[in-house]
């Protein structure tokens, strides 16, 4: 059965707003005051560290422009920048299957309908999270994947590398703690540049399809109460759309590796 939901484009917003935006949306969606509600954002140059990361993964260079956030997410670290899609789907598991592996294969499904409508083939890789892009001499990792789940409420989600310098998922870290990952986006394969905006309705349309919702779009200025009123008028003051895994309930749970 189809259920509506709420999706916001955000535009660019700071790594700690967004996180904040979230814990407000996902208490709203644990009391049932407000539906499912996907997050579709930029971030400003950021290197996000998840539950396991180690020290070892981190070699910023010295002068760097990039803000380091220790996250509750599951996995190790991961970049964020201006020309990836991240999404953060705040939804109930309840509505959902309750079952955590679920919903990360949904989430990797999601993402490889996104691609697929551009015109790009990716695909899941057995023992490695988040979606690749094959064909070359190794496989490319185009989007990454980590979560956090509380009482069955979702938080954090994935991110998209629709058009973004890549270098920093090898030069700034060991990006999902692996040595030897090589990294691509939207506009390296497709040999041409490309907007987040051409992306994120696709983005929208495979949610839709894939976890069975019917999205419309949330205004910020129409959502006071929803969060912490100074985010609100941050976000407010943006024109919207600017460019750029144990399963108990009651118990946090994190899964997917970024």
């Amino acid at each position: 059965m189809t259920r509506g939901a709420y999706v916001m484009n955000l535009g660019q917003v700071p790594y700690l707003e967004a996180w904040e935006l979230q814990r407000s949306l996902a208490a709203a969606v644990s009391q049932g005051a407000i539906p499912d509600t996907v997050l579709l954002l930029e971030h400003p140059a950021v290197i996000t560290l998840g539950r396991r990361t180690e020290k070892s993964e981190l070699h910023v260079p010295d002068g760097a422009e990039v803000e380091i956030v220790e996250t509750d997410r599951g996995g190790k670290s991961t970049y964020h920048g201006p020309g990836q899609l991240v999404c953060y789907p705040i939804f109930d598991l309840k509505r959902h299957g309750q079952d955590v592996k679920r919903y990360c294969r949904d989430l990797e499904e999601s993402l490889i309908r996104t691609l697929a409508a551009v015109d790009v083939e990716a695909t899941r890789i057995d023992g490695l999270t988040g979606i690749w892009v094959e064909g070359g001499p190794i496989p490319r990792k185009v989007a990454s994947i980590g979560v956090h789940i509380t009482k069955w409420v979702t938080t954090h989600g994935y991110a998209l590398n629709v058009d973004l310098d890549t270098a920093p998922f090898t030069e700034w870290i060991t990006a999902c703690g692996l040595e030897d990952a090589s990294f691509t986006t939207i506009a390296e394969v497709l040999g041409r540049r490309v907007p987040v905006e051409e992306v994120r309705p696709h983005a929208a349309a495979a949610f839709e399809e894939v976890f069975d919702l019917s999205l419309e779009e949330l205004p910020v200025n129409e959502a006071a109460g929803l969060w912490p009123q100074p985010i609100h008028e941050q976000l407010t003051a943006k024109p919207t759309g600017a460019t750029s895994s144990g399963q108990a309930q009651g118990i946090e749970q994190v899964a997917a590796a970024p």
